[in-house]
């Protein structure tokens, strides 16, 4: 059952609808759910969609994990308990982008299934794309832009997804790249072209 003081709040329908922010702004609005491990070019990803469909007028935001960790989930760490939580959060804060009307883009590893399907069920059916960066343990490694692995290796950094914790792959993602074997730029704009066959950007982009 729900807390008790949930019974005194009761959602607020607003006046203008996310349909009506859709056709202000010319485009669906919908959740590009990016997943993998650290280093897996999760974020360089999330930028590169943006800069393209920002070029072409989209209203966009890219939300990166370790950039809400700075404010909104400063409060939470990393264990299994804390993981649930943060994508609890985010996934209610990517609702709220896209009641706005806005394609948003995450870069959170995410490394439940449960959650990324919680994150699902939240958005009407059709508005969140699973997208998979598939890459390898060992050129995620090798990658280590945040220096890391490194750190989990020496024990530095505990909990840390892919050495001392789980990530629990996709299943059926809307769309899987092979982020250690394709350049960013290719996998960029087969997300692009996904979303233009798919019928949600105009097709004169």
């Amino acid at each position: 059952m729900p807390p008790a003081h949930k019974k005194n709040i009761i959602w607020h329908q607003p006046v203008v609808t996310k349909q009506d922010r859709e056709a202000l702004f010319g485009h669906r609005a919908v959740a590009l759910w990016f997943t993998g491990l650290s280093g897996s070019g999760k974020s360089t990803l999330a930028h590169e969609v943006e800069r393209i469909l920002h070029q072409r007028g989209c209203h966009t935001f890219v939300l990166d994990g370790d950039n809400v960790r700075h404010g909104l989930n400063s409060d939470l760490g990393f264990s299994p308990q804390d993981r649930v939580e943060n994508i609890r959060r985010l996934a209610e804060l990517v609702r709220l982008f896209t009641d706005a009307g806005v394609i948003v883009l995450t870069a959170f590893i995410s490394p439940y299934r449960a959650d990324r399907e919680r994150a699902r069920r939240l958005l009407a059916p059709g508005d969140f794309f699973e997208i998979y960066c598939r890459c390898s343990l060992a050129v995620c490694e090798q990658r280590d832009p945040k220096g890391l692995y490194k750190k989990a290796r020496a024990g530095l950094i505990t909990d840390f997804t892919g050495i001392s914790a789980p990530y629990e792959k996709p299943t059926s993602p809307e769309i899987r790249l092979r982020t250690d074997e394709e350049e960013p730029d290719k996998s960029a704009d087969k997300i692009f072209q996904y979303l233009v066959n798919n019928g949600f950007l105009e097709t004169n982009f």
